[in-house]
């Protein structure tokens, strides 16, 4: 059996080292440090899910999603947004970007494996 894999989207090389630490033993996991390669990775090595952060300079997290999700190649993979915004109002514009779960700094390492595991149906 193939494993699955994740593609991580964040402008923190800390945030990325730490979801690589809690990914890597169950998943391939590759990463980008801005929207705009982001998308063009998801684009290019369908991963077989997203984790998002909703802050980046640049292109913001909701952005990519919209992106991802108006993209025939990309629409269907899983995002988990992964942010420090607590706010009722993001975790809603989180949703209506169209992320499939939306988690809160900092990483919680099981909750994250268990969130992606959930969205990938290895649960």
């Amino acid at each position: 059996m193939r494993r699955k894999k994740i593609l991580l989207i964040d402008d923190s090389q800390t945030i990325l080292t730490l979801e690589r630490l809690v990914l890597r033993l169950d998943y391939d996991v590759t990463t980008a440090t801005d929207g705009r390669t982001g998308i063009a990775r998801a684009i290019e090595e369908k991963p077989d899910l997203v984790v998002l952060d909703m802050v980046m300079p640049g292109m913001t997290g909701d952005t990519v999603c919209k992106r991802l999700r108006a993209n025939e190649a990309t629409r269907a993979i899983p995002i988990v947004m992964v942010t420090s915004r607590t706010e009722p109002k993001m975790v809603e514009m989180g949703y209506r970007s169209g992320c499939s779960a939306y988690l809160t700094k900092p990483i919680d390492g099981p909750k994250l494996l268990a969130t992606i595991k959930s969205c990938l149906g290895d649960a």
